[in-house]
């Protein structure tokens, strides 16, 4: 299975278009070791040649003319990317949908409760009718169903498994105060040719035993990497929320919950890379104490343009 990294980083890349904070400034100037970030995303192929979006950023533009591996190569209109698999609606995550629409028709994969939202409260799906147009694959996450194996044509070696996980729901969902089994997915991706698999999880609200079992079951995590500590957004003044007001686990323990860097110490995956990194998160910055205490852990720093092999 290849990996691909369009995107590593949070809603609104790094540096952030409009953020003036120690990091955003210092990338800029030149200041601080640290490597801009468009906004997360990833490919996954079974050959190389056909690839599957897992979620579809705004910079998806930018992200597919750097990368010749999704570049067009037969006839004068030509994609290999086959189909997009959505984790959540946000808007960072699906937007670049819309960039797609000069293609053929996308398939999109998605559970009940992110269609519901892309054709309601943010209708991308109902806009790109009057493009390309869509077709909904329908993962069945959804009420008592809380897991759910699918297939994607042209990618028989490949096995994906939707699991729900805890998460929020976009601000103009009408779920956004009351979760739903859907809102949110991780996806374990097995090569049933030598049985090596992939859990893929940008979005992440917390880590409880089944998340715990099934980052167990990966040689390979990609998991949210948003944050380093719980008030991070408050000590930079950049807002009043926490991490866990957000929706992503903190890097770091406190007293109140466990990090993200002890739940990765605890899988024996062979790859543990944190992405869906926020602007304010000193893991940006390459010489930080930080990253440095990352690197004693094993733990890499996912950055646009980063090619993984299982």
């Amino acid at each position: 299975m290849k990996i691909l990294v369009l995107g590593s980083g949070a809603g609104g890349g790094f540096p952030q278009w409009n953020c003036n904070c120690r990091l955003c400034a210092g990338q800029r100037q030149g200041a601080v070791s640290a490597h801009a970030r468009t906004q997360s995303s990833i490919a996954v192929s079974a050959d190389g040649e056909s690839w599957v979006l897992l979620n579809a950023s705004p910079d998806i533009g930018q992200q597919i003319r750097s990368h010749a591996q999704l570049h067009p190569r037969d006839g004068l209109r030509d994609t290999p990317i086959k189909a997009v698999v959505l984790m959540d609606a946000q808007i960072d995550h699906v937007t670049g949908l819309l960039g797609l629409r000069e293609g053929p028709c996308i398939d999109v994969y998605a559970t009940p409760c992110v269609f519901e939202d892309l054709t309601t409260g943010l209708p991308l799906l109902n806009v790109l009718q009057h493009y390309c147009g869509t077709r909904w694959h329908m993962l069945p996450v959804a009420g008592e169903q809380t897991s759910a194996d699918f297939r994607i044509e042209g990618f028989a070696s490949l096995r994906f498994t939707a699991l729900a996980i805890p998460g929020m729901a976009p601000p103009y969902s009408p779920h956004r105060r009351e979760q739903l089994v859907g809102d949110n997915i991780a996806l374990l991706i097995e090569d049933l040719d030598d049985g090596r698999r992939l859990f893929y999880s940008p979005g992440l609200a917390e880590v409880g035993h089944q998340e715990l079992h099934w980052m167990s079951e990966a040689d390979c995590l990609l998991v949210d990497g948003t944050f380093w500590e719980e008030q991070e957004m408050q000590l930079a003044g950049l807002s009043r929320k926490t991490a866990t007001e957000m929706g992503h686990p903190p890097q770091t323990a406190s007293a109140a919950r466990a990090g993200m860097v002890d739940a990765m110490q605890a899988s024996s995956a062979r790859r543990k890379v944190l992405i869906h990194i926020n602007n304010s998160n000193p893991i940006l910055d390459e010489d930080s104490a930080q990253r440095r205490l990352l690197e004693a852990h094993g733990i890499e720093v996912a950055y646009d343009g980063m090619e993984i092999t299982l």
